[in-house]
């Protein structure tokens, strides 16, 4: 595949991994991000830690897709992460899935440039 197609999908794919860990779950807590931890029944302590943990390790993923994007067990994980994610809005909040910029649009054209990357991996 040409290299300029597999930098933009490094890129968006990383990139998109920081922004979801950065703005609605360190910088500030959405709404969403609390309703989604109150679905499993945290206190609001616990719910505020778990979120901006995920946050954490959504950006250290992030950075590893850009830095580490020849390999192909990032872009996996990435595809399997996204999956489940999905999975776990449709089952606590099912709603999510026809609102604007949901789940099914998300995560799923994230899940397509993971596969660009992981065709692309060294083997």
């Amino acid at each position: 595949m040409r290299n300029d197609v597999v930098q933009v999908a490094r890129y968006i794919l990383g990139l998109s991994w920081i922004y979801q860990g950065f703005f609605p779950k360190l910088l500030t807590v959405a709404p969403l991000e609390k309703a989604l931890t109150a679905t499993m029944g945290f206190s609001d302590n616990l719910s505020l830690l778990v979120t901006r943990s995920a946050g954490i390790l959504e950006i250290v993923f992030g950075i590893a897709l850009i830095v580490f994007y020849k390999t192909r067990v990032l872009p996996m994980l990435s595809i399997v992460a996204l999956f489940f994610l999905f999975i776990f809005v449709a089952l606590q909040l099912p709603s999510l899935l026809t609102e604007a910029f949901n789940p099914v649009t998300t995560n799923f054209s994230l899940m397509a440039l993971s596969y660009v990357l992981f065709v692309n991996a060294r083997a």
